[in-house]
């Protein structure tokens, strides 16, 4: 399962930007995941679970923003959002598509308070 790794790889980055906050705990990771970034946001929310105790991050809560794809059809010139990837234009039938959204999948925000709280 690569969500296990992509996670440790959240959780690095958050780590970071949590220790420049002595006194201060993460609650909640928001990431973004666009739909043609191959991954499960179920096995994503799993990782999560269970990688969070004992860390900076062990009362925190993840969202997962879904991205949906959206692709451009070079020979009509109109975007439109596949029911099915890869798939062909909606509105003319070509082929000649280029995905304009839904490969992300980045670490968008990171909440943090203070440990006192």
């Amino acid at each position: 399962m690569h969500e296990a790794s992509i996670m440790q790889q959240v959780f690095d980055l958050a780590f970071e930007h949590q220790s420049r906050h002595p006194g201060s705990c993460i609650v909640r990771l928001r990431l973004r995941a666009g739909d043609l970034a191959g991954v499960i946001p179920e096995a994503l929310c799993f990782a999560f679970e269970a990688m969070k105790p004992n860390t900076p991050a062990e009362r925190a809560e993840l969202e997962i923003e879904r991205v949906p794809a959206l692709l451009h059809c070079r020979a009509c010139d109109r975007d439109f959002e596949p029911f099915e990837f890869p798939s062909a234009c909606h509105s003319c039938g070509a082929w000649q598509t280029e995905v304009q959204r839904g490969t992300e999948l980045e670490l968008a925000r990171i909440e943090m308070e203070s440990a006192e709280m």
